[in-house]
């Protein structure tokens, strides 16, 4: 079995003090009025500390994050602008003019690749130390605070458990093609997909996930613009299976309907490479507009109840393991034989990885 995911307890709330009191040698007067003067300039430090806007850049998908943005613009009175949907590599096209204050991702290859490219800053947040090292970058330029492994969603009516692929490199077998409704995945674009290729990369090479690369887009019936897409169609029967990260099967099952599914994790076995871990995270982009905004962003993030904010509908598993997964059928990390790969190296086969994708044409074509 290969190393498990470790997680560190995150736990202490962000708090924000105020100087105040008098030098003792003043009259009675003046020292009641320096007393309400202080009283008042606490009661609106929280105003007085923040304001104007933050723009915010995520590549996560919308439902995952708006609502996240919403709590702290109610909680602070900064407007929050958000561009969703947004790719990592518009942070490096903007570097000569800075658009953006904060970038969230659900790849950390994408926010280590920033990173090494220096479009990144490093921030000093009072609770970082309690997440472990793994998951921040060395001068806490990214932060990472939910998780997820890859795998294998599958229509319980029409193929069953035993029938099932267990492991990435079993589609490089044309018989896949041949299962009823074949399978689906995603376009080469997707965050998803380029830390599981990156992953692979890291494990067998160019050459053999260059062949994984072609037999997927060879032999899938469906490949979807996101994983939302492809949970619902297996759901509906459209296709038998389909690569998921492991939380879009834990959001098909909470379906009224359409909910007969089951999850595969994929390299479960003796001496094989274990699950593809990821993790979503935020970053401080180098040059922000709006810096005291955004360092004000991430301490608040690391707040126990925004972290669970921040993992929210997705159905992540947060990183914190003080924090309870929210969902019952969750296998925590510790349990799962996972990929022995640091994941900031998955920021060093970023930029070539959408160049292999590209070059294979499967960023390129939906069906």
């Amino acid at each position: 079995m290969k190393k498990g995911f470790s997680l560190m307890v995150l736990g202490m709330a962000v708090t924000v003090m105020a100087a105040c009191g008098g030098n003792g040698e003043e009259d009675t007067n003046s020292v009641n009025n320096t007393t309400n003067n202080n009283e008042d300039n606490h009661a609106n430090t929280e105003e007085a500390a923040l304001d104007g806007e933050l723009v915010v850049y995520s590549s996560r998908n919308e439902t995952f994050v708006q609502a996240l943005l919403d709590k702290f613009s109610e909680e602070t009175g900064v407007e929050v602008r958000a561009l969703h949907d947004a790719d990592p590599l518009q942070i490096q096209e903007e570097a000569g003019n800075v658009q953006a204050d904060v970038f969230i991702s659900n790849d950390l290859g994408a926010l280590e690749y920033l990173n090494q490219q220096e479009l990144l800053e490093g921030t000093d947040p009072e609770n970082v130390d309690t997440i472990d090292e793994q998951f921040r970058a060395e001068n806490n330029e990214w932060i990472a605070i939910s998780a997820r492994a890859r795998g294998f969603i599958y229509n319980k009516d029409l193929i069953s458990e035993e029938e099932m692929p267990t492991k990435m490199e079993d589609l490089l077998d044309p018989e896949w093609a041949d299962v009823e409704n074949g399978y689906a995945i995603t376009r080469g674009g997707n965050g998803g997909m380029i830390g599981n290729v990156s992953a692979l990369r890291y494990e067998w090479g160019d050459d053999q996930t260059a062949e994984w690369i072609q037999a997927i887009q060879e032999n899938s019936a469906g490949i979807f613009e996101g994983h939302g897409d492809i949970r619902r169609a297996v759901g509906a029967g459209e296709h038998a299976f389909g690569l998921v990260n492991n939380y879009y099967y834990h959001q098909q099952l909470e379906e009224p309907t359409d909910n007969n599914v089951g999850f595969i994790y994929t390299d479960q076995g003796d001496g094989e490479m274990g699950a593809i871990a990821n993790a979503a995270g935020l970053g401080m982009v180098a040059g922000s507009p709006n810096e005291e905004n955004a360092k004000a962003f991430i301490e608040w993030v690391l707040e126990e109840e925004n972290q669970l904010a921040f993992v929210g509908e997705s159905l992540e598993v947060p990183i914190n393991t003080n924090l309870e997964p929210p969902y019952e059928e969750a296998v925590p990390f510790s349990e799962l034989s996972v990929q022995d790969m640091p994941l900031k190296e998955l920021g060093n086969y970023f930029e070539d990885t959408r160049t292999l994708i590209e070059d294979a044409g499967l960023d390129l074509e939906l069906r």
